[in-house]
C-alpha cells in the first residue's frame, strides 16, 4: 500500500486528490491547521463514502510555518509522495498580506524540501510542487508553455516562482523525484467562494431564487483558462508515477473572460447578466494578469493526458451545484420565517 502526505488537503485541490487517491488504495495523511471551528467540510465525506475507504485516510495538525513539526511528521510518516498543495491562494489577498503570502506559500516550499532531506527521504520519495499559471503574469509568449519565461505580477505569483526553482533546485542537487505542476486556473463546485468563477456561480444562482440583488466585480475582461479540479488532481498523480521528474504546463489550450463567465452562467439561469452584474475599482488587483492560456502539449505528449471537462461544461457543473444550494438556502429560511410566525 503506497502511502501519500497531502498539505492543503481541507481545499479544492486538497479534496478531490485526497478522494482520488484513496480510490487507488492509498494511505492517505493530510496536514491540516488547528482551528477554532471545522474546516474539513470539503473531505467529510469521504470517511462515509461506501465506495471509498475512509479508514485509510488520516489527518495531522500541522503549519507550513512550523519546520520542526514538519520533519517530525516525515519521519513518523515515511511516505512514498509529498504533494504541497498548502498556500496562501488567492491572489488579490496577497496584495493585503504579501508577507504572509511569501512565508506560508513560497517558503513553505523550503521547509518541506529540506524537511524531506533532514528525513533522509530524498532516494525514497517523490514530491510533487503545486506551481501556477500566475508566475506567467505578465505574458512574454502566448500561449505559455514550460519553456516561457517568468513575469509575476502579484506577491502570490513571486511567491510561487520561489517555489518553483527551489523545487527544480533540489532535484538538481540531490537527485531528488521532484516535479512541478504549472496549473492553470482549475475551478469546481469546491472552489472557496471569494474566487471569481466560484463568486459568480454562488451569487447567479442566489440571485435566481432572490436571495441576493447584485453582483460586484472587478475587471472583466482579464482573460483565464479554465479546467476541471477534480481531472486536474489526477495530472499531479500521474507526474509522480513517471521514472523522471519533469516540469509540465496543465491547461485546456482555450481562454475566456470573466465577462464570458457571466455570460454563460446568468444564461443557464435565463438571466440577463448585464442587468446585475456591476464593477468594484475595489476587486481590481493593483497589477492585473489580463491573459492566461497554456499549451499542454507537452503533458499529452510525454503523460498521455488531456482534460475532457471544457468551458460550457464546467460553468454548468458549478452552476448546477450552487443552485441547489441556493435551493436550500431559501427552503432553510422560509422555514425558519414560518417558526417566527408561530412564535409570534
Amino acid at each position: 500500500m503506497k502511502k501519500a502526505l497531502i498539505t492543503g488537503i481541507t481545499g479544492q485541490d486538497g479534496s478531490y486528490l485526497a478522494e482520488f487517491l484513496l480510490q487507488k488504495g492509498y494511505e492517505v495523511h493530510g496536514v491540516i491547521r488547528r482551528s477554532s471551528t471545522f474546516n474539513t467540510s470539503r473531505i467529510e465525506h469521504l470517511y462515509h463514502d461506501p465506495h471509498i475507504n475512509g479508514t485509510k485516510l488520516f489527518l495531522h495538525y500541522g503549519d507550513l510555518a512550523d519546520s520542526v513539526q514538519m520533519v517530525k511528521l516525515l519521519y513518523e510518516l515515511k511516505p512514498d509522495e509529498i504533494y504541497n498543495l498548502g498556500a496562501q491562494s488567492h491572489v488579490r489577498v496577497s496584495f493585503d498580506i504579501p508577507e504572509y503570502t511569501g512565508d506560508v506559500t513560497g517558503l513553505s516550499t523550503v521547509r518541506l524540501l529540506e524537511a524531506i532531506r533532514e528525513a533522509g527521504l530524498t532516494q525514497d520519495v517523490r514530491f510533487y510542487q503545486a506551481s501556477s499559471s500566475e508566475m506567467f503574469g505578465l505574458v512574454q509568449e502566448v500561449p505559455q508553455r514550460e519553456t516561457t519565461p517568468f513575469h509575476p505580477r502579484s506577491p502570490y505569483g513571486c511567491a510561487k516562482v520561489f517555489a518553483y526553482w527551489l523545487t527544480v533546485n533540489y532535484r538538481e542537487a540531490y537527485n531528488l523525484h521532484a516535479s512541478n505542476g504549472i496549473l492553470f486556473n482549475h475551478e469546481s463546485p469546491r472552489r472557496g467562494e471569494t474566487f471569481v468563477t466560484r463568486k459568480i456561480t454562488r451569487a447567479a444562482t442566489r440571485i435566481k431564487m432572490g436571495l441576493q440583488d447584485k453582483l460586484f466585480l472587478g475587471n472583466l475582461d482579464a482573460k483565464r483558462d479554465w479546467g476541471y479540479a477534480k481531472e486536474y488532481v489526477e495530472v499531479m498523480w500521474l507526474m509522480l508515477q513517471q521514472d523522471k521528474p519533469d516540469d509540465y504546463v496543465c491547461a485546456t489550450g482555450e481562454t475566456h473572460t470573466i465577462r464570458e463567465f457571466c455570460e454563460e452562467c446568468f444564461g443557464l439561469l435565463d438571466l440577463d447578466w448585464e442587468k446585475y452584474v456591476s464593477h468594484d475599482v475595489r476587486y481590481e488587483r493593483p497589477s492585473e494578469v489580463e491573459l492566461l492560456i497554456g499549451d499542454p502539449a507537452k503533458l499529452k505528449k510525454q503523460i498521455g493526458w488531456e482534460p475532457k471537462v471544457k468551458f460550457k461544461e464546467l460553468v454548468k457543473i458549478m452552476t448546477e451545484a450552487d443552485l441547489i444550494l441556493a435551493q436550500q438556502e431559501l427552503a432553510h429560511r422560509e422555514i425558519v420565517e414560518k417558526i417566527k410566525i408561530q412564535q409570534q
